[in-house]
């Protein structure tokens, strides 16, 4: 009886994390990113005798500016520019995007330089921390699915060799997931390259530029998965080994 409810949770548990973790791996919103450039906003102007001020509309500026969106994912990034209210910034990403769009891919490309500086250094470091989280992506999301696929072949025959063939998939799987979205952290708020391109664009294009950042449902979705993924993995390797134990 606490092998079947075990077996219950354990499945349970394994569902929602190939769930989750396809989820992560297929909606391109990591990143969700917002640029602008502030250099011709109104400041204040030295007004000689015979000078009319003329209302700008500052209001209308301060409330609804021209925007650059960036949102990436494994295989997409994508940017766009829009007029938005500042207080609709989730509503906007989900419900009010405009159809017209730049996408490129981006599972080998960091987040989007000039072209000026592709070939720098610290570029082709990027390029390598890049490719490494997309191989530790893949290979999570490949052991996840593989140990769905040896799990589901096990319920029928209660094999206990595929059980704790599936559940050390599944550990496999939650291990890659955690180093891809730990990367991830450290690309955001360690590395430098947020910053390079940040000063670049202040430097090279506007002094005012601006860029805020914050991750996206795709990340939040990453611990999730492997919460649960490690979660299972344990549960199928302990009922793998209670049924050798019963086998013997």
């Amino acid at each position: 009886m606490k092998l079947h409810v075990a077996l219950f949770f354990a499945g349970l548990f394994g569902a929602l994390a190939t769930l989750f973790i396809l989820l992560s791996f297929g909606t391109d919103y990591w990143l969700l990113a917002s640029e602008t450039c502030n250099s011709h906003s109104n400041g204040p102007v030295t007004l000689q005798q015979g000078d009319i001020m003329v209302n700008r509309g500052q209001d209308q500026f301060s409330e609804d500016q021209n925007f650059t969106f960036h949102h990436e994912g494994f295989f997409w990034r994508c940017s766009f520019n829009e007029i938005m209210n500042n207080d609709d910034l989730w509503k906007f990403w989900f419900e009010n995007q405009p159809h017209a769009r730049e996408c490129k891919p981006a599972y080998l490309l960091p987040f989007p330089f000039p072209d000026q500086i592709y070939n720098t250094t610290s570029y082709q470091t990027a390029i390598i921390y890049r490719g490494f989280w997309s191989v530790s992506m893949l290979l999570g999301v490949a052991a996840v699915v593989a140990g769905g696929f040896i799990i589901i072949c096990a319920a029928p025959f209660a094999n206990h060799r595929l059980y704790k063939a599936g559940g050390g998939l599944y550990l496999i799987s939650g291990f890659f997931l955690l180093v891809v979205t730990v990367m991830y952290v450290f690309w955001l708020d360690i590395l430098d390259v947020i910053s390079s391109y940040k000063e670049y664009q202040k430097t090279n294009k506007c002094p005012d530029f601006e860029l805020s950042m914050s991750y996206g449902l795709s990340f939040m979705f990453a611990p999730v998965g492997v919460f649960f993924c490690l979660l299972s993995g344990l549960l199928f390797l302990v009922i793998g080994r209670t049924g050798q134990h019963h086998y013997n």
